[in-house]
């Protein structure tokens, strides 16, 4: 159903030190950047993108919009978590850890990206 994310940025530069550190503490590389400025994140056969806005306004967060990454087990998570807190972004919401759903048992770890883009990074408790 989905072919890529994009978020916008408002310094494309901590943009990359922290997805490049996120994206590291799960096997993921270094960003990609195009010839526009945008960084190209490529993992698990996903694309997930960082690039300044186009039409030339600050970038801005969505509120109630959340980007979630697969983690292949809790320890993934906390590494994802503690990778992009040391590398400016914020924890928010419950501390990483289980919570009970009509999804089942998942453990979620919760960020926010300097540009204030909600983050979560999910496994399913099987």
């Amino acid at each position: 159903m989905y072919s890529h994310v994009m978020v916008g940025s408002n310094d494309i530069e901590r943009s990359k030190n922290f997805y490049d550190a996120l994206f590291g503490a799960v096997g993921g590389k270094p960003a990609i950047e195009d010839d526009k400025g945008r960084l190209i994140y490529m993992h698990n056969d996903n694309i997930f993108l960082v690039t300044p806005p186009i039409d030339g306004a600050p970038a801005t967060h969505g509120n109630g919009c959340t980007i979630g990454f697969a983690m292949d087990g809790p320890e993934q998570a906390e590494a994802w978590h503690k990778a992009g807190i040391e590398a400016g972004g914020t924890a928010i919401e419950d501390p990483p850890g289980i919570r009970e759903g009509g999804f089942g048992q998942l453990y979620l770890a919760y960020l926010r990206d300097p540009d204030g883009n909600k983050l979560c990074a999910l496994h399913r408790v099987v």
